[in-house]
């Protein structure tokens, strides 16, 4: 039997009536090529059967036409957390379109992520990255600047970066759930926060802290957890056991929220008669409970693909700014209410 030879970018190229250039253009999704030409390119290489070679584009161009995401956070919080599947959707949706892969790894350390950085720059693995979670004094910007890989950061860092940033600015969400909770005659309004080392769970900290103060409230108390259920339900039980507990509480993130509200429901706290919730990423899951979740409404996937837009423009030499992305919104729904009356007010 004797082996059929594989299409080659070169048949393309002819069947097209183009250059290999304008083919490796067209394939790649890059500009540069009429669009009645590039559909002139995909038609004959779909004809000819011609699938790309990875092998082949890497040794050629010297690239592994892969980009990579190290993330330090416990595996099963992966799982359950709406944010990462959503943002790694949206980065994979530019990958296929580019012919190019993700190379993901989850650890358990800042330690073992920068080892894994370094690994991936190493080994040609990747030919650059994105970088999540930016912590105060972020050292990995020092280290991928260091190992000379491109990366694009996820808000930006509170460090000099010689890298483009995806901005996002979590602050108006926070500001308009107090806003709303402020109007609905809230005065006793908790959060429970994230990490506190996190530039963004500090910064919706900050948020909460400042809208209180504009409305001429003083904060209610502040719990730091770590976005998961169970520390969500930990901070809860901590801010009802208070001599003085709030009447609504922030929560940094939906997952958070939804163990809070969990937790109410077994002391026999009505939400929102009793107490009222806000959440953050406002995940598909928020408005299908019972209440219905408030939350600041955020695009995880929107923000995965500009990030990849981003880093392949970046990793192929083009000049690239920083992204602003539009400001989180509050959305409204049945976990918030007027605070139920005071002991000293009428009912």
């Amino acid at each position: 039997m004797v082996r059929q030879r594989r299409p080659t970018i070169t048949d393309v190229a002819r069947a097209a009536g183009v250059s290999k250039g304008a083919v490796s253009f067209a394939l790649n999704g890059r500009p540069g090529v009429a669009e009645e030409t590039r559909q002139r390119i995909l038609a004959a290489a779909k004809e000819l059967g011609w699938t790309p070679s990875h092998r082949a584009r890497a040794l050629s161009a010297s690239r592994a036409f892969a980009v990579g995401l190290v993330l330090a956070r416990p595996p099963e919080l992966l799982g359950v957390d709406p944010f990462f599947p959503a943002f790694i959707a949206g980065v994979e949706r530019v990958l296929a379109e580019r012919n190019q892969a993700l190379v993901l790894q989850v650890v358990t350390s800042q330690r073992a992520e920068e080892d894994g950085y370094r690994r991936l720059a190493a080994d040609g693995r990747v030919d650059g990255v994105f970088l999540l979670d930016l912590r105060v004094a972020d050292p990995r910007i020092a280290l991928l600047k260091q190992l000379r890989l491109p990366a694009v950061t996820l808000g930006r860092p509170d460090v000099a970066s010689p890298f483009p940033a995806v901005l996002v600015d979590d602050r108006p969400g926070i500001t308009a759930a107090v806003s709303h909770l402020v109007e609905l005659g809230h005065r006793h309004v908790a959060h429970v926060a994230g990490p506190e080392h996190f530039l963004h769970g500090a910064a919706r900290r900050d948020a909460w802290e400042g809208a209180l103060r504009a409305a001429g409230l003083p904060p209610g108390p502040c719990v730091p957890s770590d976005f998961s259920a169970a520390g969500g339900a930990r901070a809860t039980r901590q801010l009802l056991d208070l001599a003085d507990p709030p009447s609504a509480i922030i929560y940094a993130n939906d997952l958070m929220a939804m163990a809070g509200m969990a937790v109410a429901r077994e002391r026999g706290i009505d939400v929102p008669g009793g107490l009222s919730v806000t959440g953050f990423d406002d995940t598909e899951l928020a408005a299908h409970l019972s209440p219905a979740l408030t939350s600041v409404r955020t695009d995880p996937s929107g923000w995965g693909g500009v990030a990849a837009r981003t880093l392949l423009d970046l990793i192929d030499g083009d000049g690239v700014a920083d992204v602003e992305m539009p400001p989180a919104q509050l959305v409204v729904r049945a976990s918030t209410a007027a605070p139920p009356p005071t002991p000293h007010q009428a009912p």
